[in-house]
């Protein structure tokens, strides 16, 4: 993908989240991988209005490269600690989705009730340990959670979900929201019966085919 393409499905990623219903106004951020770098939506930006002139460059350290001055989004951490330590990661989204977010305001995972939590790479979806906002520690939080998956939920905060592309990220938070909102929902109506450990291995075994074919 080119670096304009890269930028364009950045740009449609970040307009994504609020039309999909995972986010609202400008909270949560998406980002891709560029070299040795990123590219990361900015600070307080409204996504309706962001272009791909916008979006940040900036080094896994934290140094922006481009435009001059730009503030990068406040979670800018989060997502360079997952490229340092995920090396099959190539975009990462951030974002407030209402079930998932009121889970992981419990501080509850999302545990192995349907087979398509397989979808997240592993047996269940797990919630991070709480840090705060911003923060390293946050980052530390969530490379914990999301190793052996691409996605998690953040205590008392959201989720992340990561993936080969922007789009993917996007499609994958879509898929964990609505199973946070199943779960939630089996809850209320009583017990779910969760799936064993075997029939869990087997689903990810066949949603490891399917992303391989």
């Amino acid at each position: 993908m080119s670096a304009s393409d890269l930028r364009e499905a950045l740009v449609a990623a970040s307009r994504g989240m609020n039309a999909a219903g995972v986010n609202r106004g400008t909270s949560g951020n998406v980002s891709v991988r560029v070299g040795n770098g990123m590219l990361i939506t900015p600070s307080t930006v409204t996504y309706q209005d962001l272009t791909p002139s916008d979006l940040v460059a900036m080094a896994l350290d934290g140094s922006v490269q481009s435009p001059v001055g730009a503030r990068p989004s406040t979670e800018w951490r989060l997502h360079a600690a997952i490229y340092e330590h995920r090396t099959d990661v190539q975009a990462v989204l951030h974002a407030h989705p209402q079930y998932a977010t009121a889970l992981a305001c419990l501080r509850r995972g999302i545990p192995p009730f349907h087979y398509m939590v397989a979808v997240a790479g592993g047996e269940d979806i797990r919630c991070s340990e709480y840090a705060t906002v911003g923060t390293p520690a946050l980052a530390r939080a969530a490379v914990a959670a999301l190793e052996g998956r691409r996605a998690c939920l953040l205590a008392n905060h959201g989720i992340v979900a990561c993936a080969a592309s922007p789009a993917e990220a996007l499609a994958l938070a879509v898929e964990v929201e609505a199973l946070a909102g199943q779960y939630i929902a089996a809850k209320h109506a009583g017990e779910p019966v969760l799936l064993p450990e075997d029939e869990m291995r087997r689903v990810c075994a066949a949603f490891e085919t399917y992303r391989r074919a």
